[in-house]
């Protein structure tokens, strides 16, 4: 199977690093100055937990120069960069290319499928903390790395099954699942309440619970979150919840945001893609400006930071 990766950052790095190392055929579509570098020095991935990892001769290819069809295209860039990165490996994409993206929320499966059509998309989540050093090393944060895929009409393909054996004993966690849809909804209910909370307090989840009203303000988003996703036939399941109330109700926990942190550092975030988004399919009362809810507000003071943001570039 001829995989190739779109960018070489911190997940789609991580993971296109691991299978490479594992000996599958991974290309990674990258911008000519990370080409150059991914040729003098390598990828290189830095994890206490799982071991570093340094990878030599590193198959690249730019934007100008992709004009073959691949097998199956692993796409992980910012929701925001997303049109950008479908012109350019939009000439990848052949008769039988299957798409498995890993953002966050639901938007980019439709703009996919209205793209290449519903049997080329599947739907996918990974689960891992890692970023990228000066040095644009990949530096793996913890011992989460795992992917989740499926097909989005439900149940394990055959296509699914080939996949799950191209990517297994790669170095991380691999699952086909049957309802990858609700996998999906559950972790952008408990995205959308961790990146909600903490960039609403600007603080980690355990300074959130130590004032006054930190834990009914969790709660409550948690709980709006929670009956979109129902709303959409996708209500969460009890072990969804307990693994969920563990994380966002642990006290004195440091538990963060990557969207806190690029709000911390000034950087792009995702607020439409994935609070913006999860209001546009709310019910009446989550659309009208007339019914504040926690989840509005929270949209509405990243977008003000947004606007900030812009004025002062």
């Amino acid at each position: 199977m001829r995989i190739l990766v779109v960018g070489a950052g911190a997940t789609g790095g991580y993971f296109g690093g691991r299978l490479a190392a594992a000996g599958r055929d991974v290309t990674f579509l990258v911008r000519e100055a990370r080409a150059a570098q991914l040729r003098d020095e390598g990828l290189v991935i830095r994890s206490k937990a799982n071991g570093d990892l340094t990878l030599r001769d590193v198959k690249t290819v730019t934007k100008d120069t992709l004009d073959t069809p691949f097998d199956l295209i692993l796409l992980s860039c910012k929701a925001y960069d997303l049109e950008n990165a479908i012109d350019s490996f939009a000439p990848a994409v052949g008769p039988e290319t299957q798409i498995l993206p890993l953002l966050n929320g639901m938007r980019h499966l439709d703009i996919l499928q209205a793209r290449f059509g519903t049997q080329a998309v599947l739907g996918g989540i990974c689960l891992i903390a890692s970023t990228l050093n000066d040095k644009r090393e990949i530096v793996h944060l913890n011992d989460s790395q795992a992917i989740t895929f499926g097909e989005l009409g439900g149940g394990v393909s055959a296509r699914a099954q080939t996949i799950a054996e191209t990517f297994g004993n790669a170095g991380f966690a691999i699952k086909a699942s049957g309802q990858i849809l609700l996998d999906m909804w559950e972790k952008w209910v408990f995205l959308a309440t961790l990146a909600g909370s903490t960039c609403l307090f600007r603080a980690p989840i355990g300074a959130i619970l130590a004032t006054p009203d930190g834990a009914a303000t969790i709660e409550r988003l948690f709980a709006e979150c929670r009956a979109i996703a129902a709303e959409h036939g996708h209500a969460v399941r009890e072990s969804f919840l307990e693994r969920s109330r563990a994380m966002l109700f642990a006290t004195g926990s440091s538990l963060t945001a990557s969207m806190l942190r690029d709000v911390q550092n000034g950087s792009r975030i995702e607020a439409d893609h994935i609070l913006g988004d999860l209001i546009r399919r709310g019910g009446a009362a989550q659309r009208s400006a007339s019914e504040l809810s926690v989840l509005r507000i929270v949209y509405s003071q990243l977008k003000a930071y947004e606007a900030l943001r812009n004025d002062a570039s």
